[in-house]
Formats: structure tokens, sequence, C-alpha cells
């Protein structure tokens, strides 16, 4: 199968979400942003399903970094390729990694060295995630020591690829040529980080049921609360001012967000789509989130609709062009998150 194929086909199985966004991104930029996705997405799944002991995960991980850097994709173990819990697409991708490894080797040097990179950086946090909730249990789930553990964590998982996103951009479209790197960089990784808060926030029931809970504990014993009582629905009360407060934070990072849109000039078009629309599903998320009073249930997780999806779609690529139009979109968006933060937080 072609890397085209690979791309569109694998990519497209393992995530919907990201597909679109590669689907708009200028040709020469979906080759080692796919890849780099697809090569993060394998690594996680390798990380994150129960196909396995901690140990064997963290080896697992590993051996896929030591990979990144001989340019070869690693055995992957057979109870790995034999979990009865991995989906249809996932087996396919785990199949196809030598195919993803070689097409990196194919890469202009450059686009490697930072696929390569982001990749490595990507496997770190999930290697911090293994570690961080080693021993955890649906019963008996851990948790994150610190706000600033948990900004790293958002750094490794998410933040790094708005570096990313960022470098590549500039490398290879010529609008983005005059960009300051140095502060476009430093954007993007606000805007990862909001990103990732905003899917911590509306996974909580769902990554406690795993044993991982992302809120700090020091946050947790600040309301009296234990881990294991984020476990219980009955908890949410208490625990919806801190749900709040980090909403607050991932907003404040989302703002950089968009202020990395705008400074993506209006002529490069489908690069500033690709990255305008995670933000815009993002505000919606959050005001789900903060509005809900189920997201403690892991059988209820927060979902935006594809049909109100498209139509931010739909509606934000009609103005893509000029700031005037766009701005309406995001700004009646951000006011609307933020009132349902502030809502939720109040007494």
């Amino acid at each position: 199968m072609s890397e085209p194929d690979l791309l569109a086909g694998v990519l497209r199985g393992v995530s919907r979400s990201f597909y679109l966004s590669l689907r708009i991104l200028p040709r020469d930029l979906r080759s080692p942003i796919g890849l780099a996705y697809l090569l993060a997405r394998a690594a996680d799944t390798l990380a994150d399903r129960p196909w396995a002991g901690a140990d064997e995960r963290r080896c697992a991980i590993d051996a896929f970094r030591a990979a990144l850097a001989e340019g070869y994709a690693p055995e992957i173990p057979a109870a790995a390729r034999e979990a009865a819990d991995l989906h249809g697409h996932e087996r396919i991708l785990l199949d196809r990694l030598p195919d993803a490894f070689a097409a990196l080797r194919d890469l202009d040097p450059e686009d490697r060295r930072a696929v390569e990179d982001v990749v490595r950086t990507l496997a770190d946090g999930m290697r911090m995630d293994l570690d961080a909730f080693a021993g955890g249990s649906c019963e008996d789930p851990r948790a994150l020591g610190t706000r600033a553990d948990l900004d790293r964590y958002a750094y490794l998982i998410a933040g790094v690829v708005g570096e990313f996103w960022s470098a590549l951009g500039k490398r290879h479209r010529r609008a983005l040529a005059a960009w300051d790197l140095e502060r476009a960089a430093a954007r993007g990784i606000r805007y990862g980080k909001g990103l990732q808060f905003t899917n911590i926030l509306r996974d909580i029931g769902h990554d406690a049921a795993r044993g991982r809970i992302y809120l700090p504990r020091e946050d947790l014993a600040w309301i009296g609360l234990e881990p294991a009582d984020v476990r219980s629905v009955a908890s949410w009360g208490t625990l919806r001012p801190l749900v709040a407060d980090l909403a607050t934070s991932a907003l404040d990072h989302l703002d950089e967000g968009w202020s990395y849109v705008l400074s993506i000039p209006g002529r490069e078009m489908r690069f500033r789509l690709a990255s305008l629309w995670p933000l815009l599903i993002a505000l919606e998320t959050i005001g789900e989130v903060v509005a809900s009073d189920a997201i403690l249930d892991p059988n209820r997780r927060v979902r935006i609709p594809r049909r109100r999806v498209y139509r931010i779609i739909a509606s934000s690529a009609a103005r893509i062009r000029w700031d005037r139009v766009l701005e309406p979109i995001v700004r009646i968006r951000m006011e609307r998150a933020r009132r349902a933060v502030t809502a939720a937080g109040s007494p």
C-alpha cells in the first residue's frame, strides 16, 4: 500500500477528527504531519491498552523510542497484536507500522528529524502516564501530584505538537516565511495544552474507571476529596468548582490558540483552517463539559455530534480569509464557553 493509502486509509480509521484537519492541510504538510500522528497513535496503542501489565507496556514504549533512533519499526509484542479489546483499525495500524517507518525514512531529512523528535517527546508523555498511574485501578485510582505535573504532562502529550506544527509550517509555506517562529511556537504550545486540558476534563469519568485521575491530587485535597472520590457521581457538587477552575485555564490556553490562528496570513487558507477547527470544537466541548452533570459517569462521555462539527467546518471555511468576519465566530463561542464556566464555578 502506498503512502497516500497509508495516510488516507489507516489514519482515517484511527482518527476521524484529525483526518478532517489532515485532508485540508496543504499537500506538502500532509506526509510529515500525518506520519507523526500515525506513529504517535501506534505508540499510544502499545502504551494505553490493557494488553499486558505496566512493566510490559513500559518496555514496549522504550522499544518504540529505540526504534525511532534506528529508523526501523519495533517488534510488536504478541500480546499486543492479540489483545481482545483492540479495535480493527488499531490492529491494522500495528500491522502497518513497518510501512509507516519506511515512509518516515523516505522523508526529507529535516522533516524526518522533526517527526522523530515530536514522536519521541509524545512517547515520553506516554511513559510519564504509565509511571504516574502505576498500580492504579478502578477501585483504587492514582492521581497526578501537582499542577506542575499536569502542565508538564500537557506539554509532553500535546503542547509539543504546537512546536512541531509551527516549525513545519514555517519551513514549507512561503506565506509563513516571515513568521516569528519562537513566538508562534510558544503560542502553539499553549494551544496544545488547552486542547489537552479539554480532553482531560471531557474524560474524567472514563479515565477514573481505568485508575487514572489527571486532576492534581493537591487540588483534590484542597476541596476535601481523595482520588477514589472522583469515581463517585455523588462527588460532582464538590468537584465542580475545581473542574471550572481547570476549564478556565483551558480557555486561557485556547485564547492563545486563537492568537496563533490569527498570526497565519489569510491567504494561507488551508493551514489556517486546519489550525482553527480543533479550537472551535474544543470551545464547544468545554461548554458541554461544565454544563453536564454526568462527566463522572464512565459510560456517558461528552461528545460533540457530527452534525455540529460539520456546521463548524462549513461556517468557518467561508470566512477563513478575513479576520473581521472570522473573529465573531470564535469570540461568540469563547464568550459562551466562559459564561458556562463561570456559572459552573458559582456556588
